[in-house]
């Protein structure tokens, strides 16, 4: 089976080849005989009913300044390819909610992952709250006073943008600490959204585990610990990924979101484990893939694309 696969993505130019888990998603489906198309979201139009992308053919090669090779920007109907893979990096705004819409119209003819609709449904701090017994003391307001409650009662806090990523503008405020109304003057100043704020877990510093689920199944994990003096363990900001396998806990918690994210159509996804409690449901563009098949000896991308090829024949 050949595939026609559009990566609607970030420049291609700027990809880390021994961390981007959309690249080694292109190496797996040009290595299956598949032919890969590029574009941005930027690149994505409505036309008289058809969505179309102005997208360039692209190869792939796992060689540092030399990764890829394109050619002349066509003109593509995005009924005509077979797959998109939607894996823009957040935020999460509305030029992501948009191209979520755009989208919309192709899905399911031509198959989107993740499923446009459900990936504007699930924000990935939002996503979470919808399943009970597995979440750590969360609120989502912007009312300083129920945030002075929440703090009051929980003592050590987080505060984090409700649609931020990457680590971004999380802070980690103790029960001393002064500075919690000039912080949410700062985030109402900044974001129109709520603020989420969740108890401080301190089995942080033993790491914040990334767990790749396939169409709701989970197939290989990551631990990040943070670098010391840093709350944030994302790999980007220092935290050091190590070798990790799924505790019992955290298989429970895949089995109770698994079955919503397969009924949702939210086939590649990854989610964020501190002790015992999901933190995150990534939607959007997670990643992982590298780290995990370097310390596993798999090949996750392999997996998807099973998945994918099962779902389309």
């Amino acid at each position: 089976m050949s595939l026609i696969v559009a990566l609607q993505m970030d420049p291609i130019e700027d990809v880390d080849i021994d961390g981007d888990s959309t690249f080694v998603l292109a190496l797996e489906a040009q290595a299956r005989g598949h032919s890969l198309l590029h574009y941005g979201p930027q690149d994505l139009s409505f036309s008289s009913g058809q969505i179309i992308a102005s997208a360039r053919p692209i190869t792939v090669a796992r060689k540092r300044g030399n990764h890829f090779t394109v050619g002349d920007v066509e003109r593509v109907d995005l009924t005509e390819v077979d797959v998109v893979l939607m894996r823009q990096d957040p935020p999460f705004d509305m030029s992501y909610i948009t191209a979520t819409h755009l989208l919309e119209h192709i899905h399911p003819k031509t198959l989107v992952v993740n499923d446009p609709v459900s990936v504007r449904n699930a924000p990935e701090k939002l996503f979470v709250t919808h399943f009970d017994g597995i979440l750590p003391p969360t609120l989502i307001s912007t009312n300083l006073d129920e945030i002075k409650n929440f703090r009051s009662e929980h003592k050590d806090i987080i505060i984090k943008p409700l649609y931020g990523n990457g680590g971004a503008g999380v802070f980690h405020l103790k029960p001393d600490d002064e500075n919690l109304s000039a912080l949410c003057e700062m985030f109402t100043e900044f974001y129109r959204e709520p603020m989420i704020v969740q108890k401080y877990l301190p089995e942080v510093r033993q790491g914040d585990k990334r767990i790749i689920l396939v169409d709701g199944e989970p197939v290989g994990a990551i631990n990040r610990i943070p670098q010391k003096g840093e709350v944030r363990s994302n790999m980007h900001v220092g935290g050091k990924a190590v070798k990790s396998q799924l505790t019992s806990r955290e298989r429970d918690i895949c089995a109770t979101i698994g079955p919503a994210l397969k009924e949702q159509g939210l086939i590649f996804v990854g989610i964020d484990v501190i002790g015992d409690y999901l933190t995150e449901i990534n939607v959007t563009s997670p990643t992982g893939l590298q780290e995990i098949n370097r310390y596993d000896g798999v090949k996750l991308e392999a997996t998807i694309w099973d998945c994918l090829e099962e779902k389309i024949s």
